[in-house]
Formats: C-alpha cells, sequence, structure tokens
C-alpha cells in the first residue's frame, strides 16, 4: 500500500525539534563538591593507572584527582606555615620546602594532558570527517526522496543510508542541529511522501515504537535515580538514541514525544533545582564563613596581656579553623576571596602573637640577668657573720626578688634554688652561731623575771629611807648587766621593769638622770642598730659640747663686776650647768652601748 500521510513543516514536528527543547544548554554545571580521602601518593598511583589506559579517563575524576592532590598540597603548607609563625617566625619570611611529591604529580599530569590533547585533536578530525560523511548522506538521502523510482528497489538503500548515518561518530557540536533537522527532513519526506510498500512502512513504524517506548520507560525511571547529576548525563545520551530512531506512525508521534518530553522536564527539573539548592547552600557557606572572620577580625588585642589570654584565644582561633573545615564551599566567585579575607585575619593573629611572644622572651631574658645579680650579691654574703646586717640586706634582696617578672620556665628552678641556697645557707649558720645565744636569752629572763620580784618586794614594803633607794639603785645595775632576753618577752618585761622603777624613783625622789640612763639601758636590744645609735649620741655630744663652749663664750664678754647679780649671767651659768649634766649622760649611754657592743662579739 501506499502511505497516504501529507507532508507538514519541520517546525511541527516535535521529533524534529527535539534537540532544541531536551537538552537544557543554558544550565551551567557547577564544580561538584569533592572532600578528600585519598593520600597524595594514592592520587598520583590513580593518575598513573589513568594515564596508562587514557582512552577509558573519565576527565571528572582527572579533576577531581587534581585537586585533591593541590587540597593535601597546600595543607600541608598551610601546617608548616602555622608551625613557623607559632614557633616564633615572621609570616612575610616563611618559605615552604619543596614537595617531593609535586614532580611526580606534574610529570603524570603533563603525560596525561598530552595524551588527552593527541586525543582531543585526533576525535576533532574525526569529527570532521565524520561530518563530510553525513552532509554525504544527507545528500543522497535528499536524492532518494526526489526520486520516483520503484519503492522496493529504494527502501534497503535508504535504511542502509540510516544504518550509515547511526554508526557514523560525533560531528562538531555547532552542525549537530543543523544536521539533525535536515536528517529529519529527510526521513519524514520519505516515509511521508514517497509511495511505500504499506507492510514495510508499518512493520519499520512498530519497531520504532517499541525502541521509542523503551527510551520513554527507561527517561521515566531516571526520575527515581538517586545521583541527578548521572541522571542527567544519562537523560543526554537517551536524547541521542531518541534522535537516532525513525519515525513511529503519524497519529502517535506526538504521544511518544510527549511522553519522553515529559520524562525529560521531570530529570532537567530535579537537575537545575539541585544546582539552585547547591547555589544556595554555598551561600549560606559563605555567610558562615564571613561571620567567622568577623570574630577573627574583632579581637581585642590591647586586652591580652598574659599567657593565658593568648592561650585562651589561640584556642579560639584553632577551634574556629577547625569549625572553617567543616564547611563547605562558598560561591565560585568567592571562595579564593573569603579563604584569603580568613587566612590573612588567622596570619594577623598569629604574627602579634609572636611578636608577644617576642617581647615577653625579651623581658624574660633581662630578669634572668637581675634575679643572676641578686644570686651574685646572695653568694657573696653567705658566708658573713656580720648576723644583723647581713640577715637585712638578705631580707632586702628577697623582697627585691619578688618585684621582678618571671623567667623561662627552663631557668627558673634553676635560679631560684641558687638564691635560695645561698639565702638558706647564711641563716642556717646564722641560727647554729646563734643557738648558744638564745640558750642564754632564756637564763636573761629568770634572771629579769627575779629582778622585777624583788622590785615589786621592795616597792610593796612602802620604805623611803637611803637602804630601799641603795637597792633600788642596785637591782638596776644588775638589771642593766643581765643580756637580751627573748625578743616576744622584751616589750612584756620593758613595761613591768619601767613601772616599777618609776613608782620606786618618785617615792625615793631618787635623780632624773639615773631614771633616764635606766630606761635607755633597759630599752637596748639585739634588735637596735647599736652602731647608728651610737653615732647618733655622739652627735648628740658634739652638739652640748658646742652649745657650752658658746654659753661659755658669751660669758667672757662679760664684766665680773656685771656678771654679779645679773640675771642674764646667773641664767647662762644654770643653762651651761643643765647642758654638762646632759653630756655626762649621754657618755654613760655611750658607754652602755659599748658594753651590749661587746657583749654581742
Amino acid at each position: 500500500m501506499e502511505v497516504n500521510e501529507t507532508n507538514r513543516p519541520l517546525t511541527e514536528t516535535p521529533e524534529a525539534n527535539a534537540p532544541e527543547v531536551s537538552v537544557p544548554t543554558a544550565v551551567e554545571e557547577p564544580q561538584a563538591v569533592y572532600e578528600p580521602k585519598q593520600t597524595k601518593k594514592e592520587v598520583i598511583q590513580r593518575l598513573k593507572e589513568l594515564d596508562e589506559n587514557i582512552n577509558e579517563a573519565d576527565k571528572v575524576e582527572i579533576d577531581q584527582l587534581k585537586q585533591t592532590f593541590y587540597k593535601l598540597h597546600k595543607a600541608e603548607q598551610e601546617a608548616a606555615r602555622k608551625a613557623f609563625i607559632e614557633g616564633g617566625g615572621n609570616a612575610e619570611e616563611f618559605s615552604p620546602t619543596p614537595d617531593p611529591d609535586e614532580g611526580d604529580f606534574k610529570e603524570v599530569m603533563k603525560s596525561i594532558k598530552e595524551k588527552r590533547s593527541t586525543i582531543a585533536a585526533a576525535q576533532e578530525k574525526e569529527k570532521e570527517e565524520n561530518l563530510l560523511k553525513k552532509e554525504n548522506i544527507l545528500e543522497k538521502m535528499k536524492a532518494m526522496t526526489e526520486s520516483s523510482e520503484d519503492t522496493g528497489k529504494i527502501y534497503n538503500d535508504f535504511k542502509q543510508l540510516q544504518q550509515d548515518w547511526n554508526e557514523t561518530g560525533q560531528v562538531p557540536a555547532a552542525k549537530v542541529n543543523e544536521l539533525w533537522k535536515s536528517y529529519q527532513l529527510y526521513t519524514e519526506k520519505f516515509y511521508d511522501m514517497v509511495k511505500l510498500n504499506n507492510e514495510f512502512r508499518e512493520y519499520d513504524f512498530k519497531k520504532n515504537l517499541e525502541q521509542k517506548t523503551r527510551l520513554c520507560e527507561a527517561a521515566e525511571k531516571l526520575a527515581d535515580e538517586p545521583d541527578v547529576i548521572s541522571a542527567f548525563h544519562q537523560l543526554q545520551k537517551l536524547h541521542q538514541e531518541f534522535r537516532s530512531i525513525g519515525p513511529v506512525a503519524k497519529e502517535l508521534r506526538e504521544n511518544v514525544w510527549a511522553r519522553f518530553k515529559a520524562a525529560s522536564t521531570v530529570v532537567n527539573r530535579r537537575h537545575q533545582q539541585h544546582f539552585e539548592e547547591l547555589k544556595e547552600k554555598e551561600q549560606n557557606n559563605l555567610d558562615q564563613k564571613t561571620v567567622i572572620c568577623e570574630i577573627v577580625e574583632g579581637m581585642e588585642y590591647d586586652k591580652f596581656t598574659t599567657f593565658a589570654d593568648w592561650e585562651e584565644k589561640t584556642q579560639e582561633i584553632l577551634a574556629l579553623q577547625a569549625k572553617w573545615k567543616t564547611i563547605g564551599y562558598a560561591p565560585q566567585k568567592m571562595n579564593v576571596k573569603i579563604f584569603e579575607r580568613f587566612r590573612a585575619a588567622c596570619d594577623e593573629f598569629f604574627r602579634r602573637k609572636a611578636a608577644f611572644f617576642k617581647m615577653i622572651k625579651e623581658n624574660m631574658a633581662a630578669n634572668l640577668e637581675k634575679k643572676k645579680a641578686l644570686c651574685e650579691k646572695a653568694e657573696a654574703l653567705k658566708d658573713s657573720t656580720d648576723w644583723k646586717a647581713t640577715a637585712e640586706t638578705l631580707t632586702k634582696l628577697q623582697k627585691e626578688w619578688k618585684t621582678i617578672g618571671p623567667v623561662a620556665k627552663k631557668h627558673s628552678d634553676a635560679v631560684w634554688k641558687r638564691f635560695i641556697g645561698a639565702c638558706d645557707y647564711f641563716f642556717e649558720q646564722k641560727n647554729k652561731a646563734t643557738s648558744s645565744q638564745r640558750s642564754a636569752e632564756v637564763e636573761n629572763l629568770a634572771r629579769k623575771e627575779e629582778i622585777i620580784s624583788q622590785l615589786k618586794a621592795l616597792d610593796e614594803s612602802g620604805a623611803t629611807d637611803e637602804a630601799a633607794a641603795s637597792r633600788t639603785r642596785e637591782l638596776m645595775k644588775e638589771w642593766n648587766s643581765v643580756g637580751f632576753v627573748p625578743f616576744k618577752e622584751k616589750d612584756r618585761l620593758y613595761k613591768e621593769y619601767h613601772s616599777l622603777i618609776d613608782s620606786l624613783f618618785d617615792r625615793l625622789h631618787l635623780s632624773a638622770a639615773e631614771k633616764k640612763l635606766s630606761n635607755f639601758k633597759a630599752g637596748l636590744n639585739k634588735e637596735s642598730n647599736l652602731y647608728r645609735d651610737r653615732e647618733r649620741l655622739v652627735r648628740t655630744y658634739e652638739g652640748l659640747k658646742n652649745d657650752v663652749q658658746t654659753y661659755e663664750n658669751n660669758l667672757g664678754f662679760l664684766s665680773s663686776s656685771s656678771q654679779k647679780g645679773n640675771s642674764l649671767v646667773a641664767d647662762i651659768n644654770r643653762k651651761v650647768e643643765r647642758l654638762k649634766a646632759d653630756m655626762e649622760l649621754v657618755l654613760k649611754k655611750i658607754a652602755a652601748i659599748d658594753e651590749a657592743l661587746k657583749e654581742q662579739q
């Protein structure tokens, strides 16, 4: 039977327009997120395997391996850089050591690139040759659609041309649609316009319908494919196969194409949605990374004044860096910029930390020198037997030690042991030397308590005769002859003794000078600076002596007649006598100090 279908314009044929509808060329697939799970050597080994079988190698896998290598390479450099800075180095002076694996990596990548370039060139050449073949096939198909030969004679030739067309490989992308439209045009013309035996035509339509139905089913199953990217690429292959299949019965063409198009739309929509979600996720990642940058940039460096402050903030920085690594990629145009911003902020932190630690090290070095100087002073004094003065000096050195800041931990114990060792040695020697003195102090305490008991008895007797006065002087003399007592008992004994002496002096009318001298002798103790007190008394004596000399010179200017009955002269004489009495008392006090110093030797 002859074909009764009429010809219609190509724009009304759904299958003829399939390439334009089914291939979403406007959607640009972004770079897939790939986290490294291999070592550099494993990456290089895999690249070598791909290089050996380059014809079967997948460009996506090669790009991912390349990205993985440089991420690992960069991570190693960043770790080395961080260690350099934390060790006190200047970030600007950091120079990474050569990567021994980078040479092998570049060598295999060079080989892959050269082979792929050769393959690409061969493929382009082959595409040009295929273009000529398909153009030749189209010319023959066109001629057959215009031929008036018997259908039986040209049908098999036309089918052979279709087979040749399908067996011919790819052509340049710019020519795909143009060639496809021409192929569809001549194919439909052949079936629609040429008188074809109905038996052959129905058989061919049925066969094409079975194949296109199978492709529709395959496209519909892609809606459940978990890997959206894989589903999209599989759909492109189904479209290529759909194009290569001839037409179906005219009344079924719209439905078959609509079914295939609907399945394609689902896959394309998932594909588009995937990248929209990826874009949204990348923007969210950028927002998170921006917040981290602001936290690091907002560090209040002027408040970091101790090791603990810097250590606390260092842990915060490390935690933020760990958090950064868990966040995925930012949008491609911002990914490098945001990382550079974060790295610059971290570099600034570690630069300031290194400067702080350098300053602290310098201060510690200066403190060490100061403490060594104190060690030398303490060591120079440790063998001294001037117990009182040396003890005071060492106490001052210990106080000064406390005002000096810390030193490096590796020197801290040693310099402290050196200093305290010298101090301890002196005080141990001092304790040994004064142990007998403490025993004598206990004996002196008993003797003075006995004297106080006798003074109490004398005071309570109420006696006022010369015998009581004489006994009081004897007990005072005995009191002054007794040496030092324990320091903690000194004040109590002093108060009791002077209370009794004051009471007896008042009742017995003893001289004020005796009382003053007694009080002075009682006030002497081993804690006093006797040398300083003696010098003060000597200066007092010299001052009194000068005053007496001045008054006596003034008397020389007065006439002998004027001296008699002259109140001024009498007043001067009284002052001179009083000054001489004071001089005598000062001399006795000096003598008392000399006795005390003799006892200490």
